[in-house]
Order: C-alpha cells, then structure tokens, then sequence
C-alpha cells in the first residue's frame, strides 16, 4: 500500500504510536486514515506474505452487513458489538438502523484511538440509540452493567465478536468471556464470530500470524473450523453453518460462489 497517502496522526500520551495495533492495521487494511506508520508498516509486512489479506478484512466488513441484515429480519433490534474497531462506512448502527431506525447499538472497544472517535458511532435516528463503552472483552461484567443502559436484555440481543475472538488464545478463557455474554441474554438472541483460520492458504496465513504476533499486539492465533464451532456451545448454528466470510448468505453473483477466504465466521441463536 502507498504509505504517503495515508496521513500521520498526531500522538496523545495514552496512544503508544510505536507499536502497532489490531484496529489502527485493519483501518490501514481498509483503505482508513486513522492509523500510524508503524500500523502501515506492519500491514504491509502482513500483505507482503499473505496479498489477500486485504481482501480477506473488507470480506470481513461485507459479511458484517449482511448479518447485522439477518438479524434485522430475525425481528432483533439490539446490537452489542465487541471489538469494534475504527469506523468506517457502514458501521453497524447504520445498517441497523436503515432498515430498522428503532433499533440500539452498544459498541465496546478499549483501544484509546477507537474512543477518541467514538462521536462518529454515536450519531443515531431519533427513534434508535447507540452508545459506546471503552472496555475490556476480557471482562463481560463490565460490558454486561454498562450495556444494561442502553439495551434491555428481557428482548432478545445480537452479539457480534468480529475479527476479536481470535486474540483470546486460550479456548477455555474464550468460552468464559462469551458464555457469560451470551448468558445474560434472552432466548432468541444471536452471537455472531469472524474469526482467521488457515483452511484456505495454510502456511501463508500461519506465517502472516506469527509476524503479527511478533511486531503487533494484542496477539491472535487461528483456530480450526471445528475449533470456532466450539465457541458457539449451547447455541444453535443458523445455516450454512462456520464457513468462509464469503459464503455466509452471499449476494448472487452471476458466476458462482465467490473464493474463499481463510476468514471464517459463524452465527448462531440461543435456544
């Protein structure tokens, strides 16, 4: 990518502008400008061994309409979105509330370039809410009190763990943190996973890995499909079940089903 045309921002003393960050590389990985030279460099480093990685994170956010779409037509009407990330264009309020401006959006995110913008997610139809909480996904009782302002957890809530379940590297912790979300919610609710595996390239995206976890933080790994299935325990998966992002419900295509891509997700309703 052309590093001159991304501008450098200015630091702030609780942004750490030398070592890159997950949201601020994914931003560069989307065409953004709310990130740092060394999240281009990193990013580039990554592309350099993996060149679909670009590809692989804007499949990512088209996957991200689609289900916030699904679940607007499941009749939800309550978003609580971890890991949310830089925004950009069709965040999930927007989505949402384009086809349903009553509905209410919680964002979590911790990273302090993600809240120093948060303004932009908090724009809202006067009918709908959003709100963002600067939290931990590490800590669901945190996210849990300050979401219970905003949404009303006796009506069924959609969760979404995009692109952020995959730094939780200890399957048991990962089932925690999601399992005492995904208690708190009403019979109906969805949880929704995009998550890396190496199912599509193999050793290209192991290796786009390991030098992620070497010059970035927080640290990820890559989970099998079998292995992000696990994370759905106690939930029934909606079809076509952990596939490529590409293959969850695509939009026709007059020539097929699109590639594959080594970024899996998964929906699932809480019976």
């Amino acid at each position: 990518m052309d590093e001159s045309r991304a501008p450098d921002l200015q630091s702030t003393p609780s942004i750490d502008t030398s070592v890159s960050h997950s949201a601020r590389i994914w931003d560069y990985w989307l065409g953004g400008k709310e990130n740092y030279p060394v999240d281009r460099r990193l990013g580039d480093q990554i592309a350099e061994v993996l060149p679909d990685i670009v590809e692989q994170a804007r499949a990512d956010r088209r996957f991200l309409k689609r289900v916030v779409e699904y679940f607007i037509g499941q009749g939800i009407r309550q978003f609580l979105d971890i890991g949310t990330g830089l925004p950009t264009v069709d965040n999930t309020h927007e989505v949402a509330q384009r086809l349903a401006p009553e509905s209410r959006i919680v964002y979590v995110d911790n990273d302090p370039l993600v809240l120093a913008h948060a303004r932009a997610l908090l724009t809202s139809t006067p009918e709908g809410r959003t709100a963002y909480l600067d939290a931990d996904m590490y800590d669901p009782e945190t996210i849990l009190r300050g979401a219970h302002d905003t949404l009303d957890f006796s009506r069924p809530v959609a969760v979404t763990m995009l692109g952020v379940a995959w730094h939780i590297t200890d399957d048991r912790e990962a089932l925690r943190i999601i399992g005492r979300l995904m208690d708190e919610t009403a019979p109906g609710s969805h949880l929704a996973i995009a998550h890396p595996t190496i199912e599509v390239t193999g050793e290209r995206m192991a290796e786009a890995i390991r030098q992620w976890n070497r010059f970035g933080k927080p640290p990820g790994i890559h989970r099998s499909p079998e292995q992000i299935e696990a994370l759905f325990t106690g939930l029934e998966l909606v079809e076509p079940g952990v596939v490529s992002c590409t293959r969850w419900r695509p939009e026709a295509l007059p020539f097929g089903e699109p590639a594959e891509s080594d970024q899996y997700c998964g929906v699932a309703r809480k019976p």
